[in-house]
């Protein structure tokens, strides 16, 4: 089954040649959104598998989107952020989001992605055991 993704970025040359990578890497990119508005259309619309949010998303704070996701899909979507910024920058913020896992875009690939949602499912699975 191929994994489906939305990407919310405001850079359209990152969300291009993202797109780009991951549909060469086998993961099907629904859709894309540059902001908050787009990106809970885009869900609704095409019921990704995963969404990947940018932290900082120009005027909106990608964690805040990142959380408006969450509670769009009544937890079940998961959101994973991603950032040019260093994961220790903002490991106290992503403690906190609901997003289940992180990926640096310079790290961006179809394994990374993978990695995080098999360790997402990994860690759920072992909570109900």
């Amino acid at each position: 089954m191929t994994l489906r993704a939305l990407i919310v970025d405001d850079n359209t040359n990152f969300l291009a040649t993202a797109r780009r990578l991951l549909q060469r890497e086998g993961i099907a990119v629904v859709g894309v959104a540059s902001n908050g508005a787009e990106a809970l259309r885009g869900k609704e619309h095409h019921d990704p598998d995963v969404i990947l949010v940018d932290v900082d998303l120009g005027q909106e704070n990608g964690f805040d989107v990142a959380e408006r996701l969450r509670a769009a899909s009544g937890g079940q979507q998961p959101v994973v952020l991603i950032s040019a910024y260093p994961e220790q920058d903002l490991e106290d913020l992503l403690e906190s989001s609901s997003a289940i896992g992180f990926v640096s875009k310079s790290q961006l690939s179809a394994k990374a992605i993978i990695e995080v949602l098999d360790g997402h499912n990994h860690d759920r699975k072992a909570r109900s055991s």
